[in-house]
């Protein structure tokens, strides 16, 4: 209840005090929302009480897009450009307030999954897809001892720069600035294990989601770990298309769907409430 009343409070300060602030100053309002992702997605953590309201105005005040075409355009543009870079170091702090305490237990139920394999199947290699900071990439290294390369893709060249940096000492992890889908084509191959992390596939549209899906598929022996977001009301027995989700928007993907689709079965799936929120935090495992 205290929770509800505080969300109604927020809102009613956003529409009052967070419009007057934008109207005082525009050059303020114009630097929070000189693009959408980040000004949806900015830490709150790092903002004063004054840009929160004035950022919260602004996000009722977005364009409604419908094109689910120049939403996957405007949505790739804005990973390949410097603010994605700013945006991973402002939310920084998720691998340590989300991935760890919500996430990790899904790659304890992948170690048991491993363990049933034929012994001489082994798997050689984890590639991230949407690898951001890169905190996850190196996590996963730790966890896996016996696994000995480490990949990850992204498609914002300068934050790889900076992950390759950051972890030059950590030889089994390796960064790449490139398309993932079309990296999967040419370097793709089997006994990989791949990973997205808490928003990475829901910027693919639906059909290249579902041809990449099939690609990894088409390698051979591979697992794929998807953590991903859905919108709250994306009922997967109802709706199997992807649907808009958020104020970026992006796409609320049936993952189950897509995966079996693609020839995959699953060893699991799950959903939880994400950060708290209305929309949902997707979990699945699955195999080809």
């Amino acid at each position: 209840m205290k929770s509800k009343l505080k969300s109604i409070l927020y809102k009613l300060l956003a529409g009052t005090i967070g419009n007057l602030l934008v109207f005082l100053q525009p050059k303020k309002a114009k630097e929070l929302s000189k693009d959408r992702i980040t000004l949806i997605h900015k830490n709150k953590n790092s903002m004063t009480i004054s840009e929160r309201l004035m950022r919260a105005a602004l996000v009722t005040k977005l364009d409604k897009i419908e094109d689910h075409e120049a939403i996957r355009e405007a949505n790739r543009n804005f990973w390949l450009n410097k603010s994605a870079t700013e945006l991973f170091s402002e939310t920084e702090d998720g691998f340590e307030k989300d991935f760890l305490p919500n996430c990790a237990f899904i790659f304890k139920k992948l170690k048991k999954e491993l363990a049933k394999t034929n012994s001489k199947e082994k798997f050689t290699t984890v590639v991230e897809v949407g690898t951001g900071n890169g905190d996850v990439l190196n996590w996963l290294s730790e966890e896996f001892p016996n696994i000995n390369r480490f990949v990850g893709i992204d498609l914002s060249a300068d934050q790889i720069n900076i992950n390759n940096a950051k972890f030059h000492a950590n030889k089994r992890l390796e960064f790449v600035a490139a398309d993932a889908f079309e990296w999967v084509q040419e370097h793709g191959q089997s006994h990989t294990i791949f990973v997205s992390s808490r928003g990475v596939l829901e910027y693919f549209i639906e059909s290249r989601l579902q041809e990449f899906l099939i690609e990894i598929n088409n390698l051979g022996n591979t697992f794929f770990v998807a953590i991903e977001p859905n919108g709250g009301d994306h009922d997967f027995e109802k709706t199997l298309n992807s649907q808009l989700y958020g104020n970026e928007p992006s796409f609320s993907h049936n993952y189950p769907h897509l995966f079996k689709n693609a020839g995959f079965s699953l060893w699991h799936f799950s959903q939880q409430p994400w950060l708290g929120g209305k929309d949902m935090q997707t979990f699945v495992g699955a195999k080809s």
